[in-house]
């Protein structure tokens, strides 16, 4: 088999896994890498990450997304290289991928190396050939560029120590939100082993920031931290069991973040896997509202049961999650600009994280606020940013509002109406 049919291969191997990003990393050279005997560098990244695109649900899409081998043991039922399957299997070698990864970033084609793969093997071994990779890009291709390994679970900790050194992103998939699933869908994966991994990185990652205070020539340590994903929609578990894990992924292991794949069903020769359910298409609406409720999780300070209560097991799929919080806690509103703290202007839809920030400096700098004769004006918030489409029915100015109701059936239509589409860029609420 030629290096292009392999590429064919392993390259949509791996299109399922969405768990790559690349944001948080610093620029790294082979001089500035503290890898003894590197060569010269090729490829850098600025400051906020490898030079990407992203998709409409945000996905990165610029790294080389490819498995090392499809080839894998395990049987998971969800997975297109699982045991059972039919497809064509291939591996590649290190120096193939190495070789592959150069000429793609010469051509302009990537900024990056994503690399997974199938289980052939002992999970050291397969570790261990995803080592070998990046080291040789490192060493070998003074390759300075955005590198995502895989953890396979089960690998010892001296292997996840070591590919954090080459890494810039390390990532073990949870893939199902609770062990009944993971026992069902994926018998062969064992909850501790992952929830391990992800402890051994997190475990390494505080050491080397402690030994970083103290010591100079502490060489960096999977500097863009540590990602997981949860498939969504093959398993039983209801929105709030997904939101409440991601919180204890955050809290636990300080993961900078959780992807939500919508359930694809894989194709295939004979009957559909009576173990999965029977989808009429994949549920892409429910994995962009996760994706709002962790942005909400992450940015704008809210817990898991803020966003979905003990009486509300899924969210809502006309409106997005701080906005069905907000028509659940109409009692909060109005927020008065004039006089709101950070956190309280970070409640109010259509005012995200940025446009908070810029109402609580422009009062500041600009001499605007409840002590002075000056206020904001709503024309000033659309200038700063605030949907006031969205805004208007939970702000006051100097006690004015634009729209005024309490009725909360009213304005889960207005809302709906204005996100019924999902046209909104995805975390602008």
């Amino acid at each position: 088999m030629d290096l292009e049919e392999k590429l064919s291969i392993l390259a949509a191997a791996a299109k399922y896994d969405a768990s790559c990003a690349s944001s948080g990393s610093e620029g790294r050279s082979a001089s500035a890498s503290k890898i003894p005997g590197a060569s010269a560098a090729v490829g850098y990244r600025e400051r906020a990450g490898v030079c990407h695109s992203w998709t409409g649900d945000g996905r990165c899409v610029s790294l080389l997304k490819v498995l090392y081998s499809n080839v894998c043991c395990f049987d998971c039922a969800y997975c297109v290289n699982r045991v059972s399957s039919d497809h064509p299997r291939s591996s590649f070698s290190a120096q193939e991928l190495v070789d592959l990864t150069i000429q793609f970033y010469r051509r302009n084609y990537i900024e990056g190396l994503f690399l997974s793969s199938g289980i052939f093997a002992d999970p050291d071994i397969v570790m261990e050939k995803l080592i070998e990779t990046a080291r040789k890009l490192r060493t070998e291709a003074g390759f300075g560029g955005y590198i995502h390994l895989k953890i396979i679970p089960g690998a010892g900790a001296k292997a996840i120590r070591e590919a954090g050194l080459w890494a810039d992103r390390l990532s073990v998939n949870i893939e199902l939100p609770t062990g009944q699933s993971l026992q069902k869908l994926a018998p062969q994966k064992e909850g501790p082993l992952i929830f391990g991994a992800m402890g051994e990185v997190s475990e390494t990652e505080r050491e080397y920031q402690r030994d970083r205070k103290t010591m100079r020539s502490v060489p960096e340590f999977t500097p863009s931290g540590q990602s997981t994903q949860l498939i969504v929609g093959a398993s039983p578990e209801d929105d709030r069991t997904i939101i409440n894990l991601s919180g204890s992924l955050y809290r636990k292991f300080g993961l900078r973040r959780v992807y939500y794949s919508a359930f694809t069903p894989v194709g295939g020769k004979g009957p559909p896997d009576p173990r999965l359910p029977a989808l009429a298409a994949p549920p892409v609406k429910r994995e962009h509202r996760l994706y709002q409720a962790d942005w909400l999780l992450r940015f704008y300070h809210f817990s898991p049961a803020e966003i979905l209560d003990g009486n509300t097991p899924f969210l809502d799929t006309l409106i997005d999650p701080k906005a069905a919080w907000a028509l659940r806690h109409l009692e909060f509103f109005p927020i008065e600009i004039n006089r709101a703290s950070y956190e309280e202007l970070l409640r109010v839809p259509g005012i995200g994280a940025v446009s908070a920030r810029r109402i609580v400096e422009t009062r500041h700098t600009g001499g605007f606020g409840p002590s002075s004769s000056r206020a904001l004006s709503f024309d000033k918030l659309r200038r700063l940013g605030v949907s006031l489409k969205r805004a208007r029915y939970f702000i006051t100015i100097a006690g004015a509002f634009i729209d005024q109701t309490k009725d909360a059936a009213r304005l889960r239509n207005i809302l709906a109406g204005l996100d019924g589409g999902l046209q909104l860029p995805l975390f602008d609420f």
